[in-house]
């Protein structure tokens, strides 16, 4: 192929869809033209990308001719319906959604930790990894190529951007309702009371509260985001028998997903070691000096693209392991950044 191929983005009026257009403004142009694609109510828009002004088309399977690489922000279910009607009209589908990550024959990807899993993809969709599992791994990775991993004990604590757009207004208006009063939280049900029943995607209020669940109810008691954070670690890592066990927290933060790690290597290791295995490791950024103030921590890493650790220490009781935070811009390299950077990798192939 001697002309730049086309891309679409399915999903494009969406919060990931703009991040994603924001980055295809910004990073080295690979593509010849630029297809915005979106529901029926969207179609007709006209958003800014790449410097024009482009006009939103309807999803249909037509929306799909000419097109090479398609990159989706969609729910799961629009995902599964129009990902393979995208590839038998020749597309290779990049997908955001949880639709495809476990399926046997869909790569799940991440650029700086396992590319070469893209170079096999029958079904022609390759899958972008959750958010969470996002920022963890590109810290969890170097440190396994080093050590050998063992083991993973997680907490999250999960921006309310995770849910959408309407996270992040529900969060806001509860905020609005409780700010200046000093005597919320100081009793039983008062933050309840004032909050309302307005609580948008989440079963409890989040302003001046976390809530310990995040996704769907799945057997044992264990929420859809917790086997998320096993499945998908063990497939990017290509380590089906890897313990991990995770607890996923929704906290009132606006973007930025954050992971406490308890991470049990194959050999021993300490704190520095890990520090100088991540100092140069690509897009990580140590950040971790707690004398003079310095963690990593969301309001920091909103925007920015790479993973920020930090909190590293050895184990209290274990030389093979160690506990640190990383923290991340779920809306950024949680999601739309890792897709374009996949569909990157793809317009170069197209491109030999």
């Amino acid at each position: 192929m001697t002309r730049q191929p086309t891309l679409a983005v399915v999903g494009a009026t969406g919060s990931v869809g703009t991040v994603m257009r924001e980055l295809l403004s910004s990073r080295r142009n690979v593509w010849g033209e630029i297809r915005l694609i979106a529901s029926a109510r969207s179609a007709g828009r006209t958003l800014r990308c790449r410097g024009e002004d482009l006009t939103v088309v309807e999803l249909t399977p037509e929306a799909f001719d000419g097109v090479d690489v398609a990159m989706f922000d969609v729910p799961d279910a629009v995902s599964l319906q129009w990902a393979p009607i995208a590839v038998e009209r020749g597309v290779t589908v990049v997908d955001n959604s949880a639709a495809f990550r476990m399926h046997p024959e869909v790569p799940l990807v991440v650029p700086e930790v396992n590319k070469e899993a893209m170079r096999s993809r029958p079904r022609g969709i390759i899958s972008n990894a959750n958010c969470t599992t996002m920022a963890m791994i590109m810290a969890i990775a170097p440190l396994h190529r080093e050590y050998g991993l063992r083991e993973l004990v997680l907490a999250s604590y999960q921006a309310v951007s995770g849910a959408g757009q309407i996270g992040v207004d529900v969060l806001h208006d509860q905020l609005m309702k409780v700010a200046g009063d000093r005597t919320l939280g100081s009793r039983p049900g008062n933050v309840r009371q004032a909050v309302g029943d307005d609580l948008g995607p989440f079963p409890a209020p989040l302003a001046l509260n976390v809530v310990p669940w995040s996704g769907d109810l799945e057997a044992d008691g264990w929420s859809s985001e917790e086997l998320k954070m096993r499945n998908e670690s063990r497939k990017i890592l290509g380590l089906p028998a890897l313990k991990v066990s995770a607890t996923c927290v929704r906290v009132p933060v606006v973007t930025g997903h954050s992971v406490a790690v308890h991470a049990v290597f194959g050999s021993e290791l300490t704190a520095e070691d890990a520090r100088g295995v991540l100092r140069n490791a690509p897009a990580v950024i140590l950040v971790d000096d707690p004398a003079a103030g310095e963690f990593p921590m969301p309001i920091d890493a909103v925007g920015t693209d790479p993973s920020w650790v930090g909190r590293i220490r050895r184990a209290m009781d274990d030389p093979r392991a160690l506990d640190m935070f990383i923290t991340g811009d779920n809306m950024r390299k949680g999601a739309a950044l890792n897709t374009v950077q996949i569909a990157e990798l793809l317009a170069k192939e197209l491109t030999r």
